[in-house]
């Protein structure tokens, strides 16, 4: 099977190390039925959650092109677990403005580039 959903890639990486969707749970600070729900395609994570799902499976499970600044916004942002409002004021900036720079609708001010 070609695992094509976050959840499908949970669910095999759980499978492919012998674990209980309650030992995923723990590991990923979340509660069982999370897993169940993200494992059957009727949920997604919160991007909060990404940073444990990152790290349990070993990769980052989605298509980011990081050759691109708006994909390394995005990849930080999932490495990090942050929304784009929480990013938006860790910079001091509005939330429609990383919207922008991850659509490539238009590029940080120097300003801007410093902080990240």
């Amino acid at each position: 099977m070609n695992p094509a959903t976050i959840g499908e890639k949970l669910r095999n990486k759980r499978l492919e190390l012998g674990l209980l969707q309650i030992d995923v749970a723990k590991i990923t600070s979340v509660s069982e039925d999370s897993i169940t729900l993200w494992g059957n395609n009727r949920n997604e994570p919160s991007v909060i959650y990404y940073p444990k799902i990152i790290q349990f499976l070993g990769y980052v499970p989605f298509n980011i092109d990081t050759s691109t600044f708006w994909g390394q916004i995005k990849l930080y942002r999932y490495l990090y677990g942050l929304s784009q409002k929480k990013l938006a004021l860790k910079l001091e900036i509005n939330q429609s403005t990383i919207l922008g720079y991850e659509k490539n609708e238009h590029k940080p001010s120097q300003k801007i580039l410093a902080k990240i």
